[in-house]
């Protein structure tokens, strides 16, 4: 199913408050750690619980093997958890935006998961809030404690494996985040194909990941990666041996700052031939929570119907 040509859809009652959850997204996107309490020098810490859980929300910790410290996140439970004991669910996995990492900074995105779920308008999912690390869903090359995605892939997915009834494979898991979320599902999803079936990379910095790929790993003066470990690089790669096969949606808000260079993402993937879908949300700013506002279930129907390919295709 093609998303490019679905109207925008207000389906969840955030209208009246829509005003004061568009500034709290933005200063969530924008500000270090806005649930973060002692936080140290550069704002950051690894457990932010939220100030205020949405319904279904839990927020919980664990031990880092690597660091040897706690990390916390965020994950909701759909009602039909509780519901149906004996059985398993998927995942999707949510990558805020901003630096540095905070798993509650895109929490509020629970409220619409949970009216959709809770309506029978969506398939019931897990969802979790990823906490991206000091630079936000990346490895740091030589900083330890700067390893998010390691801990995020490394860890804390095999910990939500053994503590929630999931789908444990990647048939079961979908991957999506917004901004410099964005950024980072692009990077894990052409990374790491073979623990994500369903992608959704929303509002990426394109345009700062191709110069980190034309100047040899160099976002600024202070911010180094390891050679090739940026969204251009990493998709060459994968469009040499696409395999196992990705099914990706790229969503984006045409008065977002970020806009341009996604469409000019969006033709390097089609230079590239590999297969995407796309959500192009008329008239929304740089907003995850607006964005969601008008196409919100259309992203997560886009997960469920993966989910649902891969559990048809296990039967065959």
């Amino acid at each position: 199913m093609n998303y490019s040509g679905h109207p925008a859809l207000h389906c969840f009652g955030w209208s009246r408050c829509l005003l004061v959850g568009v500034v709290i997204v933005l200063l969530g996107q924008a500000s270090p750690g806005w649930a973060q309490s002692k936080p140290g020098s550069d704002g950051f810490r690894w457990v932010n619980p939220p100030s205020a859980a949405p319904t279904g929300v839990e927020h919980h910790q664990f031990k880092s093997p690597s660091m040897g410290v706690d990390v916390g996140y965020n994950i909701y439970l759909p009602p039909a958890y509780a519901e149906q004991p004996d059985a398993r669910f998927p995942v999707v996995y949510y990558l805020h935006g901003g630096r540095p990492g905070s798993e509650s900074k895109s929490v509020r995105l629970a409220s619409f998961l949970h009216e959709q779920m809770t309506t029978g308008k969506a398939t019931p999912v897990i969802y979790v809030f990823v906490n991206g690390g000091p630079v936000s869903h990346y490895n740091m090359p030589g900083r330890k404690e700067a390893q998010g995605e390691d801990v995020f892939i490394k860890e804390l997915i095999p910990h939500i494996d053994k503590t929630y009834r999931t789908i444990a494979d990647r048939s079961g898991r979908g991957l999506e985040g917004f901004s410099q979320g964005g950024r980072g599902t692009a990077r894990n999803m052409f990374k790491h194909p073979d623990l994500f079936c369903s992608a959704s990379p929303g509002g990426g910095g394109y345009s700062t990941e191709k110069r980190i790929s034309e100047e040899n790993g160099k976002e600024s003066e202070n911010l180094q990666f390891a050679l090739g470990d940026n969204t251009w690089d990493l998709a060459r790669a994968y469009a040499s041996n696409p395999e196992p096969p990705l099914r990706i949606l790229v969503h984006v808000g045409t008065k977002g700052f970020n806009y341009e260079n996604n469409l000019e993402y969006m033709k390097f993937l089609e230079s590239l031939k590999i297969p995407f879908e796309r959500i192009i949300v008329e008239g929304a700013p740089h907003s995850a929570g607006l964005i969601y506002e008008k196409r919100g279930r259309d992203i997560m129907q886009f997960h469920a119907d993966n989910f649902a390919a891969q559990r048809q295709a296990g039967k065959e």
